[in-house]
């Protein structure tokens, strides 16, 4: 599907606004999010969910409290997280080995060069999947301008 088939689609959306997950406690997933991944979160009562964003920008991501239900995740369903360099991304690396406990992180596995970019992928307590990573060869909106590769 091409960029400009937007206009002629059965859903005229305005915004890619949100995606869910789930966790087994809000307030023990709350600081991992705002302490280790550094995204701001805001609490809802009923029933127990987490709304997680980054600088106030793009998609909002909803963690809803499932208690016991909630299951592992296998790692290609994961969220990412971008930062600003190879170093940054080793510099949280070492963090995740070092903060494992704290946060309940149950794996993390080592940084390696994967669809062009430098990542690793952790675990959380939740077993919801993050990849850290660097983009080093196309962002995004150059991977949308370049079109379908097949």
């Amino acid at each position: 599907m091409s960029t400009t088939a937007i206009a002629e689609s059965i859903v005229r959306p305005m915004a890619f606004s949100h995606g869910t997950l789930e966790c087994v406690d809000v307030l023990e997933s709350r600081k991992f999010y705002e302490e280790f991944l550094g995204l701001e979160c805001v609490r809802h009562v009923e029933p127990p969910v987490i709304m997680i964003r980054l600088n106030s920008q793009g998609c909002t991501v909803v963690c809803v409290q499932v208690g016991d239900k909630a299951r592992d995740q296998r790692v290609f369903n994961h969220w990412g997280v971008d930062v600003e360099s190879r170093e940054k991304v080793d510099e949280a690396y070492a963090n995740a080995k070092k903060y494992k406990d704290k946060y309940g992180i149950k794996r993390v596995q080592p940084p390696s060069e994967l669809h062009g970019d430098y990542s690793f992928y952790l675990m959380d307590r939740d077993g919801n999947w993050w990849e850290i990573q660097c983009i080093e060869n196309f962002t995004y909106d150059e991977n949308f301008k370049r079109g379908d590769i097949v």
